[in-house]
């Protein structure tokens, strides 16, 4: 009977709780990359290229977006990211190279289902975040490596675009990242 009593009393105590428990809010705005290079018919095969996960600083490998200030990592606890960067970053160059080019053959390389590209596209981000002075700072260097060639070398680059001068205005930071992506694919389009 006393355990029948403690059973009841623990199960009145569940319940209480559950009921004045509530749903809580998610406040949280996910971003997204999106390719800015306009949008065209996909004609060719030709180039075929396969866009590698770019190498990317570890403090940007999360889903929250960061800022840097005065020698410290900021992590926003409401701006996230709707996919993981490296990946979405491969992604929107595959867009824009593809639209620049007119190719259907330009893909991240987990989309090929074999080895059927002529020339491998590797990325290394040293820096992608606003800086004190509040532009966006793309920089690190490419390389477009032919399968069948000798070793390439990497191309340098360092996009600078300005900001909207209010920290909390992550949209147009995303938009900043975007017109970078823009400005890479076409610098390696150029150099083609």
């Amino acid at each position: 009977m006393k355990h029948a009593a403690s059973l009841l009393s623990c199960l009145l105590v569940v319940l209480t709780g559950c009921s004045t428990l509530k749903p809580v809010k998610d406040s949280s705005v996910r971003h997204v990359l999106e390719p800015l290079v306009a949008d065209r018919a996909l004609t060719s095969s030709v180039p075929s290229i396969a866009i590698n996960r770019p190498s990317i600083p570890t403090y940007l490998d999360r889903m929250q977006l960061i800022t840097r200030a005065d020698g410290q990592l900021m992590l926003s606890k409401i701006d996230l990211w709707a996919e993981p960067l490296d990946s979405a970053i491969s992604r929107v160059t595959a867009s824009n190279l593809s639209r620049l080019t007119g190719s259907m053959a330009i893909r991240p390389v987990e989309n090929f289902t074999t080895l059927d590209y002529t020339s491998l596209l590797e990325i290394n981000i040293t820096q992608f975040e606003p800086d004190t002075s509040n532009q966006m700072i793309f920089q690190g260097t490419w390389k477009l490596q032919p399968v069948s060639r000798v070793e390439t070398s990497p191309h340098y680059f360092r996009f600078v675009l300005p900001l909207n001068p209010l920290p909390s205005a992550m949209g147009d930071r995303v938009t900043a990242m975007n017109q970078a992506l823009e400005q890479l694919a076409r610098q390696i389009v150029n150099h083609q």
